[in-house]
């Protein structure tokens, strides 16, 4: 079975532990400058008080990152000065301060690109004014090549924004996609539950009043409707348990799907002396699964709003194969849209929950659903469904 659309992100996009961002640069650049510094303390024989500075110069810009995750402008101001503090102790012999080049991408990475491109514009000139000062020169090419380095840093940083932003933007689509796909599955659930609790209890009512009224007069009759009942009500849990499986860590459902074989079992469940329903089925040959079920819940539902609300005494269901289209056609003979008050209205049913549920059915499997004047004299409702939707 294919994972869910809302899965985990592509490994283009999968982000670094925060840590690992956080102190990968400080181990990094303090295994570079600490050694190198403490090395060319000793064989240059400067003194103790050079030595140390030089040293504390290679720790301080390293260990300043550490706040680069929430002031990353301040952090990056901090180790230019630093950087170029270290330039001017160790002018000729100096290793590369690596942690301002972290700085760079770490301030521009977080969106502190006025705070990273003044800082390295300050310390850059800083550091050619200062030397002209001090009497200090560097070769053409080094400053070339710093040049260079540091743009390079910027764009480094540059890209890990953008890709930064990249990933916030698919984590964001993910997360709707997410919801969206939860809040059609609880619709589903919902319609599902709509369906066959509204159907049972209906069917349940209908037989139930059979049975109270026959009690007396036809004991075997009303001890048929019970038995109908305990039939449907037996039913409805089975269908119940099988939609609410889905939400227990998407389990199979325990019960079987409804197929148009079920028809026949489903009309005889509404009947009673009062109310008769006919199966006209013209297939021939089986539809799709997933149209089977749609066509199975249209005409449970139909029959349902017919039952509750139409004051209907029969009711005509009729299967067709036209061309690519299983058609489902339930007429009834109660007070069609001419009735709009009353509690047997079935305008305001048809037009609310009801008719919405078929509709949306239909729609999940590129069919309609629509109602118009029946020759019974009730409504006739049209389903429209793909043949061969099969899932």
């Amino acid at each position: 079975m294919p994972g869910p659309p809302w899965g985990p992100p592509p490994d283009r996009y999968r982000r670094p532990p925060a840590a690992f961002v956080l102190l990968a640069p400080v181990v990094i650049s303090l295994l570079v400058q600490v050694p190198a510094a403490i090395g060319i303390a000793v064989w240059t024989h400067v003194g103790w008080a050079t030595g140390l500075l030089q040293v504390a110069l290679a720790v301080a810009g390293p260990l300043a990152l550490l706040a680069s995750r929430r002031f990353p402008g301040p952090t990056v101001a901090v180790v230019a000065g630093l950087a170029l503090a270290d330039l001017l102790v160790t002018p000729h012999s100096g290793p590369p301060y690596l942690a301002f080049a972290f700085a760079i991408v770490l301030a521009v990475a977080r969106g502190a690109v006025v705070w990273a491109a003044v800082s390295t514009v300050v310390a850059w000139v800083g550091a050619i004014w200062l030397g002209s000062v001090l009497g200090l020169s560097w070769h053409p090419f080094r400053i070339a090549a710093t040049t260079l380095a540091l743009a390079a840093c910027f764009g480094i940083g540059w890209f890990v924004r953008v890709r930064r932003t990249r990933a916030a933007a698919y984590r964001e689509q993910a997360l709707r996609r997410r919801r969206s796909a939860e809040a059609r599955e609880r619709v589903r659930i919902a319609r599902e539950l709509h369906d066959v609790i509204g159907h049972a209890l209906s069917q349940i009512n209908v037989q139930a009043s059979v049975g109270l009224h026959l009690m007396d007069r036809d004991p075997e009759q009303a001890r048929t409707a019970l038995t109908s009942i305990k039939e449907t009500s037996k039913t409805a849990l089975d269908e119940v348990r099988s939609v609410l499986g889905v939400i227990r860590d998407g389990e199979a459902p325990l019960a079987p799907q409804a197929e148009i074989a079920e028809l026949p079992r489903l009309l005889r469940g509404v009947e009673s002396p009062d109310f008769s329903a006919e199966l006209f089925d013209r297939l021939d040959e089986v539809p799709g699964r997933a149209a089977q079920f749609a066509a199975y819940r249209i005409v449970q539902e139909a029959l349902t709003n017919v039952v509750r609300h139409a004051g209907a005494t029969r009711a005509l269901v009729e299967l067709d194969h036209v061309g690519d289209e299983l058609v489902v056609t339930i007429d009834d003979d109660g007070g069609g849209f001419s009735k709009r008050s009353s509690g047997d209205a079935v305008d305001e049913e048809y037009t609310g929950t009801g008719i919405l549920g078929m509709r949306e059915r239909a729609t999940l499997l590129g069919g309609t659903v629509d109602l118009e004047a029946s020759p019974l004299g009730g409504v006739r409702v049209i389903a429209r469904l793909p043949w061969r939707a099969a899932a």
